[in-house]
This record gives C-alpha cells, structure tokens and sequence, in this order.
C-alpha cells in the first residue's frame, strides 16, 4: 500500500496546513472550510496523475484538436459532516464525479470520553463496481471511521481502485487502514501526519474538531 506525504515536499499545501493548525485563524469558519477545501483541491490535482488517461478529439471553433482525458469512472465519497469542506474541494477538480455519502458519528463509551466508539446509520452511494473509489475525510485517527465507512460503501460494489484522503493522519490510524483495505488496490494521501493522539483521541498537535470548527459546536 502507497503512503503520499504532500508535506515531503515543499508546496503552498504548507501555508494551508499553518493557518488551519492556528487557534486565532480558526476562529472564522469559512476561512477554515476554505482551506479545507483548497487542500481537497490540491490533493485531486496530484490524484489525478495517478489515473488512467484516453485521448479524446474535440471540435474548436476553427478545428479539430486530441486532448487527453480521464478513463477513470470515478465516486467521491465523505462522511458527515467534518467532510464536506473537503469532499467539496475534490469535486471541484473532478466535476463529473459521482458522489457517496456515509454519516457516523462518535460515540463516547466511558464518562472520562477516553473509550470512543464510531456510529454509522446512513449511506447514499451510486455503483461502485469497476470505480476508482476516493474516500476524503479530514482527519485519519483511529482510523474506525474511516474502516466502518468503507464497510458501508463496498455493499454497494467492488471499486478497482481506493484512494485515502485526509489532510492529517495518525501513524496508527494509517496501520489501521493498512490492515482492513485492499493492499494492492489502495493508496493513502494525507497533507501531514502527526505524531499521535491525546487520550481522547483526538490528534495531537492536530487542529481539533474539523466538524466543529466548519459547522459549530454541536451537543
């Protein structure tokens, strides 16, 4: 399984990465989504490299042209709600996309919130067989989000190809999907990964809630 660290190499990723990580610029929501975003966008820009490609002749006004375009049937898929900032930058780059939805959430199991526990309850996701499946969520942890999403969508097909995406992941939370995708078939980007996570759970140094500072706090 491939590992893609967009923070290996120097891009403008890092100025995204510095202004969502500071505690005084995630006080505005929407440019915190923006960056969100923005990284959902650079990260398809590198994705799409991967693909597979096919020439395509195109009538201009004044000729004919080959372009080469996608041969890729490509799903998008996120899970609520801390992923729609990020699903949304992904779409912008792969416009034609279809598009999955999975909602979980998490459940604290202990009153010290040190045993977490992930909730999984709705799915919306066209064919999946043959597709190269992108799964964008923000934050990699434990990684049991990211597996029971998975769970949910693959009852819905068998997708060629799977890309990982978050914008920072966990050395645990990557062995995780190590150990519960498809090794050949899958590759995980992330724009940083972190040292580890706090005792509940949450990445450390990290930048919190991805959910809540998008959306507000919730209950």
């Amino acid at each position: 399984m491939e590992i893609i660290n967009l923070s290996d190499t120097c891009s403008i990723i890092g100025q995204y990465l510095s202004e969502l990580r500071d505690k005084d610029y995630q006080l505005n929501r929407l440019l915190f989504r923006n960056n969100i975003r923005r990284i959902g966008q650079y990260t398809a820009y590198e994705l799409s490299k991967t693909l597979e490609y096919e020439r395509k002749t195109v009538e201009t006004p004044l000729g004919f042209t080959d372009v080469m375009v996608p041969k890729d049937k490509i799903v998008l898929a996120t899970i609520f709600r801390a992923g729609l900032p990020f699903h949304n930058g992904f779409l912008d780059v792969f416009d034609h996309a279809g598009n999955a939805f999975v909602s979980a959430y998490r459940e604290y199991k202990d009153e010290a919130r040190h045993e977490v526990g992930i909730h999984v309850e709705y799915l919306a996701t066209p064919d999946l067989d043959g597709k190269t499946l992108i799964i964008a969520d923000p934050m990699l942890a434990t990684g049991g989000s990211m597996e029971l999403g998975f769970k949910a969508l693959e009852t819905k097909g068998t997708p060629k190809r799977i890309h990982v995406c978050c914008v920072i992941a966990t050395p645990e939370g990557i062995e995780h999907v190590k150990s519960v995708f498809p090794d050949e078939s899958t590759t995980i980007w992330c724009a940083a990964i972190d040292p580890g996570m706090n005792e509940h759970k949450y990445i450390v140094p990290g930048f919190g809630d991805a959910g809540d500072l998008s959306y507000g706090s919730k209950l």
